[in-house]
């Protein structure tokens, strides 16, 4: 009787806690997307309001000027492959890692390389909205 009534109250967080992960990949892999289109107006909503993206040499770019740089071309990438993704929730609060292949021309300069990403995820007013990314050179 102890396993039923413990399964009861176990089964709404399981079947809460699922779907969610499988949005938030799916979320994940959407950012990948909207960057290789370009498409900053459909990149925004994935975005909290304060943002931020620090790059692999270090610098760092906020919510309002990455969506500029991309939406007007400046920032092209042209390839994108990501491997090794792990997923980690604390709650409402979720941790995505993995190692990502990329290539593209970033203020008129080519790049490539092998990048390992972090990036957090929350879970607000009903959806999910990235607060901060970081990517890392393989060396």
């Amino acid at each position: 009787m102890k396993n039923v009534l413990f399964a009861l109250m176990l089964a709404p967080v399981l079947a809460h806690a699922s779907p969610s992960s499988d949005e938030l990949l799916q979320l994940d892999a959407r950012w990948n997307e909207y960057r290789l289109k370009g498409d900053a107006k459909a990149l925004a909503p994935l975005l909290a309001d304060d943002w931020m993206l620090t790059h692999s040499d270090g610098k760092v770019e906020y919510k309002t000027g990455y969506l500029a740089k991309l939406g007007t071309g400046s920032r092209v990438n042209t390839a994108i492959t990501n491997e090794d993704v792990k997923l980690r929730r604390y709650g409402d609060m979720a941790v995505i890692t993995g190692a990502s292949v990329q290539s593209g021309i970033g203020d008129g300069q080519p790049f490539s390389g092998k990048f390992r990403f972090t990036r957090v995820w929350i879970h607000r007013d009903g959806h999910w909205l990235m607060t901060s990314s970081h990517s890392s050179r393989f060396p």
